[in-house]
């Protein structure tokens, strides 16, 4: 299991986050997604307003993201991704201050195969 470094997780908590997933053409698809935590070595992201994304993990899921911060640290995530619409994950999501006011749809929850530093 990959054990998330501090540095990282602060990156990814505090910068919007490039998210990409494989359409049905076998084409990325990449949106900006923001209210991103780090928990348990997974990436959690809130499906607030999501629709092909969605479509797109249902068919695939292989992941990647890309972030940085204003000083331009940087790191490129690959990883498997799971779609949760109830249980522990949505709960999770919806205790999210960030969140508060917001639909909590759906959460994304991104096990992590390779991450690297891009400098």
């Amino acid at each position: 299991m990959y054990k998330m470094e501090e540095k990282f997780k602060k990156i990814i908590e505090e910068n919007p986050v490039a998210f990409a997933t494989i359409n049905a053409k076998s084409e990325p698809h990449v949106i900006a997604v923001a209210f991103v935590k780090v928990k348990d070595n997974k990436i959690i992201i809130t499906n607030n307003y999501m629709k092909s994304t969605v479509i797109n993990l249902k068919k695939s899921p292989n992941v990647g993201l890309v972030v940085w911060d204003k000083k331009w640290n940087g790191i490129k995530i690959q990883g498997k991704a799971k779609y949760f619409e109830k249980g522990k994950w949505i709960d999770f999501i919806k205790s999210i201050p960030e969140n508060k006011n917001e639909p909590c749809k759906g959460a994304i929850v991104v096990e992590i195969n390779k991450i690297c530093e891009c400098i």
